[in-house]
């Protein structure tokens, strides 16, 4: 617990001052956001921003972390190498992506294919090594993630194939990687939601440490390697997110960019996968699934109609600004949305344990 607590203090702070130093010097180099044309017109005033301040999120969340093993004197445990080879790697991708937008000076900077690629590579190897026999567990003979699909814990009676479980990784890294990254469109809207998700998972984390079959054999016990550890990488995120949401707030004086959105995208499928609650992630990122889904709703009724549209604009948060409402009342209540999710998403993990207890 002690872990915890430092690890999400010290991403806070580092975050927290780290991004003023961050918002200076990518201004003086002229790192600043592009604005697509076909975006709302009100956000041409944020030409000029300074973006990639992901890499502070980042850097403040592995550094909170590992200040917080050498603290406690704790070693990391594969789970959370795990995570964080997804979490800085998607980062990586999308810093590649942020670098290319300003460097080209346009608003689109990888490829869509390219970007694809690159997140499949990150996933594919997370998903090899997290079932990789060589990270089994003596004492519990598990690997830190698992052949069967899960909702709030594995469902035994089927057992996937390892090249199943890996495409079913393929599919959960890459598709909340953009869902984050569509979530992303307004001064704070992704880091607050950020914030609640990561802390819900920190919450997730401790439980299943606390009621973890190591230590606590029973009927209902959770089967999930290193959870306090992942707790402790949630936590740090969640400290990171919260130190830049100072920032990022409206009007933001920075933006998180690709590098920021993906790399929080990938951290949440990782912590999903590892805490064997895939299906559950639906619910406590709720807001990344809706967002995701108007933009499929509308691409795909586009096609089926003809040039018909569902939304005057996708993703949905930018349907809501076409309809005239303040960016501020938007953001405020997808973060009540947000808040709902997780508390939905909570409860309904804890009922889980109480109805079989």
């Amino acid at each position: 617990m002690l872990a915890i607590l430092f690890g999400g203090g010290l991403a806070l702070l580092i975050s927290l001052l780290g991004t003023r130093v961050a918002i200076n010097g990518l201004t003086r180099r002229g790192y600043t956001q592009e604005i697509r044309d076909d975006g709302p017109t009100s956000h041409h005033t944020k030409r000029g921003t300074p973006t990639m301040g992901g890499v502070v999120i980042i850097l403040a969340a592995v550094v909170g972390y590992i200040a917080s093993k050498l603290i406690t004197r704790d070693a990391p445990s594969a789970s959370a190498v795990l995570l964080l080879f997804l979490f800085v790697g998607c980062g990586l991708v999308g810093f590649l992506d942020d670098f290319i937008k300003i460097v080209k000076q346009r608003s689109l900077g990888l490829r869509s294919k390219a970007k694809m690629i690159g997140l499949t590579v990150v996933a594919v190897v997370f998903g090899f090594l997290a079932l990789s026999p060589a990270l089994e567990d003596d004492r519990e003979n598990s690997t830190p993630a698992s052949h069967h699909i899960s909702f709030i814990r594995d469902f035994d009676r089927v057992t996937l194939p390892t090249v199943v479980v890996i495409l079913l990784i393929w599919v959960i890294v890459t598709g909340t990687s953009n869902a984050v990254n569509l979530t992303d469109g307004l001064d704070g809207l992704a880091t607050g939601a950020s914030v609640m998700v990561f802390g819900a998972y920190t919450l997730v984390g401790i439980w299943q440490n606390n009621q973890s079959c190591e230590n606590f054999p029973t009927a209902k016990c959770y089967e999930v390697r290193d959870p306090l550890d992942l707790a402790i990488i949630a936590a740090a995120i969640t400290g990171a997110c919260f130190g830049f949401l100072w920032w990022n707030a409206s009007p933001a004086a920075i933006f998180m960019g690709d590098s920021g959105s993906l790399s929080l995208g990938g951290a949440l499928a990782g912590l999903a996968i590892l805490t064997r609650t895939e299906l559950l992630l639906a619910i406590i990122g709720g807001i990344f699934l809706v967002i995701t889904m108007s933009v499929i709703l509308q691409v795909g009724y586009f096609k089926v109609s003809g040039g018909k549209r569902i939304f005057r604009m996708a993703p949905l948060q930018h349907h809501f600004e076409l309809k005239g409402w303040a960016e501020i009342t938007i953001v405020i209540r997808f973060w009540i949305i947000t808040g709902l999710s997780v508390a939905a998403g909570l409860g309904v993990f804890y009922a889980e344990w109480v109805a079989g207890s």
